[in-house]
């Protein structure tokens, strides 16, 4: 698969998610097999102002091969600066905009899935990153659309594809939905229908590599992009290497294995973000790294209130190394999982859309990738 001047031998993109996709998150992932491992979303705002806690979630270990970094914005000038900037500092290789996010405080200023509903300030934003872009590609994903009486997701492709994106993404649910239910993968085939120059990706439920297959052989989309079913599963971009390459599928690891990649993920976020902020977020993956194993409950509480690498190592230290996967460990559901709920909006949201007038600057709260 061609994103621009980008070939990828195994068409798989790790979806950028908050709080995860990180620098030491992306190093374990792609020591599994090639992809496009995009980083954490950044805001453009925030990106132009010189946040330092932005800088650093735009930073990349210096053997990346390709530095992908997803960016959100909610008007044309600061996506615009931002793209140019990361552009001119040669800092990336491929920028992916997110029309996405379905929190509820962006929403309800316009921002994240919502935008889309107004054509024009969308066209105007895309338009902005492309033409400062250079030859670096950019991307698009988003949802289906606001709920199922609002759906954007054909036109939001159009205007991507005359913008100038080098390839769209669809995340096959609307905001109303957020992570419930099963993703309506028809849709992705009815926006690859659409689409003709560019690539189509899908993403939703690829819990296993066979489900990244099937979404391609259903749809016809071009790839597939990856979020939740790698939380706590690295080792799932092996899994999809060996499918896509027509070859058996290696067996879950060991718990043992599990947890030398445990030490070694807490060691990588501990040396990027210094001991105690590496415990905190190392936290949240404790969880999704053993689902699927029989350890407990206890266990997994007091994992979550971790306070050291010392009390991770000594946990770790207690398990019997060679405990398999249950058989339904594979397809667990990780991450969010609320929904569906009503999506917060403007007043008058629908009225206009060709509006481009300016959003609330709070519409750039963002905590998800979408």
């Amino acid at each position: 698969m061609r994103i621009g001047p980008i070939t990828l031998d195994t068409p798989v993109v790790l979806a950028p998610m908050a709080g995860v996709t990180n620098a030491p998150f992306r190093r374990l992932c792609r020591r599994h097999g090639a992809g496009l491992y995009v980083s954490e979303m950044i805001t453009a705002r925030a990106y132009v102002e010189g946040n330092a806690k932005t800088q650093r979630l735009a930073s990349f270990d210096d053997d990346e091969p390709l530095r992908s970094i997803q960016l959100y914005g909610i008007d044309a000038y600061h996506v615009g600066e931002a793209v140019k900037r990361l552009v001119e500092s040669d800092h990336v290789d491929h920028i992916d905009l997110n029309f996405g996010c379905p929190a509820p405080k962006v929403t309800r200023n316009g921002g994240g899935s919502a935008l889309p509903v107004r054509k024009r300030l969308l066209r105007d934003i895309i338009a902005a990153a492309v033409s400062n872009a250079g030859a670096t590609p950019v991307t698009a994903k988003f949802r289906m659309g606001v709920d199922d009486d609002h759906l954007t997701f054909l036109d939001t492709g159009h205007i991507a594809e005359d913008e100038g994106c080098a390839a769209i993404a669809l995340h096959a649910r609307t905001a109303f939905e957020l992570y419930s239910g099963e993703a309506r993968w028809a849709a992705i085939g009815e926006l690859k229908s659409a689409i003709t120059t560019i690539p189509v990706l899908g993403n939703g439920d690829i819990w296993e590599a066979s489900d990244a297959v099937a979404m391609m052989a259903a749809t016809g989309c071009d790839g597939v992009v990856v979020g939740r079913g790698c939380l706590g599963r690295p080792w799932l971009f092996r899994d999809l290497v060996a499918a896509f390459a027509g070859e058996t599928v290696p067996e879950p690891p060991t718990l043992g294995e599990v947890c030398d990649t445990m030490l070694e993920h807490i060691d990588l976020l501990q040396a990027w973000a210094g001991d105690w902020i590496g415990v905190r977020e190392f936290r949240k993956h404790t969880g999704w790294y053993l689902k699927g194993y029989p350890v407990g409950s206890a266990i997994r509480h007091q994992l979550n209130q971790l306070q050291s690498r010392d009390e991770l190592a000594e946990t770790l230290g207690g398990f019997d190394r060679s405990i398999l996967m249950t058989a339904d460990g594979r397809r667990a559901k990780r991450g969010h999982q609320g929904g569906p709920r009503q999506v917060s909006l403007p007043d008058r949201w629908f009225e206009d859309a060709d509006s481009d007038e300016a959003l609330s600057a709070a519409a750039e709260s963002v905590s998800s990738g979408g």
